[in-house]
């Protein structure tokens, strides 16, 4: 088997996501809350994507079904495209038709 390409103390440096696993009833709402500060918290020049296949693997095998599992996925699919962002250029190119 392969090595790992990120270990999993920068992964989860706080253990806020090892912690998530552990809290019985945590609901979506909350495991997203959590994800934000899991983020906030990698050290940089750690890849995100990295850190949550590292995340996926240790954690959400042993836990079927969790909440934070779903979050985790997420978080590795990319962002949808971003649409207009408003202001009053987006609103006059419409008008010039």
């Amino acid at each position: 088997m392969g090595r790992r390409a990120l270990d999993l103390k920068l992964a989860d440096p706080k253990g806020l996501v090892r912690e998530s696993y552990r809290i019985e009833g945590i609901t979506a709402g909350e495991c997203r809350s959590i994800f934000v500060d899991w983020a906030l918290s990698l050290a940089p020049g750690v890849v995100v994507a990295d850190a949550l296949r590292v995340l996926l693997a240790d954690y959400a095998a042993g836990a079927p079904g969790h909440p934070m599992n779903a979050v985790l996925e997420e978080g590795l699919r990319a962002p949808p495209p971003a649409g207009r962002r408003g202001g009053r250029a987006g609103r006059m190119r419409g008008a010039e038709s």
